[in-house]
């Protein structure tokens, strides 16, 4: 029999089964994360299954069910479809490309043609989980170079730093593909220039992404030490920047991969916290834009290497839900890869023989974890 209920509402119930939890202790539950008392236990059960049953909660107890199950409200619930950045470029400048590259030709640059190169950079960024690695390398130095031209322009102080801005996330954009594509010398050079650029325009979030950069080549070359390290020193630095949702989220990781479960919890909740003060963003398909559905899959990434193999498989049911269209195209494969991966791994390590290999562990690894190596570098990161 089919299940019409809303997405949100098969997960209130799967997430309340996982823990074992009748509708008494998840009301329970719910009062420790409520900012304000809470109506008697009976007022809030004949609530809970009307929410179980597909009523839609208010918005004062969405964010208060998120924090109950570990999450954020803008992953529990629906959020805004992508937009269309093209179209955009000409509706908010009403320039196509060609014009955009020949005004950059004039001596000096008018607001317009910066507001056009926003719009331009922001699309590129937006191209990274679709457009092939060598295109988009392609595409991404040939405007970072565009950009870099315009120092030489007649600037006004603060035309100055938005180029610069507009040149450090192109040189972000450029050195993720760049590691994508196995060339990892090239990666961290031009990591550096962003860091430099970011340094120079005064810019946090910009910097926090490159440490998010660093971490990132530390986790998939198995220095998770380094990754902590990159991670609190990008957090010090844009900490109340949406990057530091991603900064504490690849510390989670690393914390999960040497097997300490406490500074696993401490890591997510802080992102937890942060992600949940956010705005919902604009645009998720941009790569340095820190997607709310995302959290659940850092979330089941941590708690399989620590061995909490329900949640872990429980989280790994919604990646696959939320990442799958409702004709089975994957939005986002290398999330759906990692899920079913989890499913594996939590199977195997219930007795499923023909799983077993995928939990072998060496002696030196910690209790809980596997030998299940991190996404190589010619992938893209599992935003995609």
């Amino acid at each position: 029999m089919s299940d019409d209920r809303p997405a949100w509402a098969r997960r209130i119930a799967a997430e309340q089964a996982v823990r074992d939890w009748s509708q008494r202790d998840a009301v329970r539950a719910l009062r420790a994360h409520a900012p304000t008392e809470l109506p008697t236990d009976d007022s809030m059960i004949r609530q809970w299954k009307r929410w179980e049953s597909g009523s839609l909660p208010s918005e004062f107890y969405r964010p208060i069910i998120a924090a109950l199950f570990g999450t954020v409200t803008h992953a529990l619930f629906p959020a805004p479809s992508r937009r269309d950045g093209n179209s955009e470029i000409l509706a908010a400048s009403g320039m196509e490309t060609l014009e955009i590259v020949s005004r950059l030709n004039r001596s000096d640059v008018d607001n317009a043609t910066l507001d056009a190169l926003r719009i331009t950079t922001d699309r590129l960024c937006s191209e990274y989980p679709f457009m092939p690695s060598e295109q988009l390398l392609i595409e991404g130095r040939r405007w970072l170079r565009r950009v870099v031209e315009l120092h030489s322009k007649s600037l006004t102080l603060a035309q100055h730093r938005e180029v610069l801005a507009l040149s450090g996330w192109l040189a972000l954009l450029v050195g993720c593909v760049e590691y994508d594509s196995g060339d990892r010398h090239a990666a961290e050079s031009t990591l550096r220039t962003a860091l430099a650029l970011a340094t120079e325009s005064d810019h946090a979030e910009i910097a926090g992404w490159a440490h998010e950069m660093r971490a990132w080549f530390a986790l998939t070359t198995g220095d998770y030490r380094g990754v902590i390290t990159a991670a609190q020193a990008g957090t010090e630095t844009a900490t109340h920047h949406s990057v530091a949702v991603q900064l504490a989220a690849q510390e989670a990781k690393a914390w999960a991969r040497l097997g300490d479960r406490r500074q696993v919890e401490v890591a997510l909740d802080r992102g937890r916290r942060l992600l949940e003060g956010l705005p919902h963003p604009e645009n998720l398909d941009n790569h340095f834009v820190v997607d709310p559905a995302k959290f659940d899959f850092y979330a089941m990434d941590c708690y399989r290497l620590v061995g909490e193999d329900r949640l872990a498989r429980a989280l790994a049911d919604e990646v696959l839900r939320t990442g799958t269209d409702f004709d089975g195209t994957e939005r986002s494969p290398m999330r759906n890869a990692e899920a079913r991966v989890t499913l594996g791994v939590t199977a195997a390590r219930e007795g499923d023989r023909g799983l077993a290999p995928l939990t072998a562990r060496s002696p030196a690894s910690p209790p809980g974890t596997t030998l299940l190596p991190p996404p190589r570098p010619q992938l893209r990161r599992s935003r995609g």
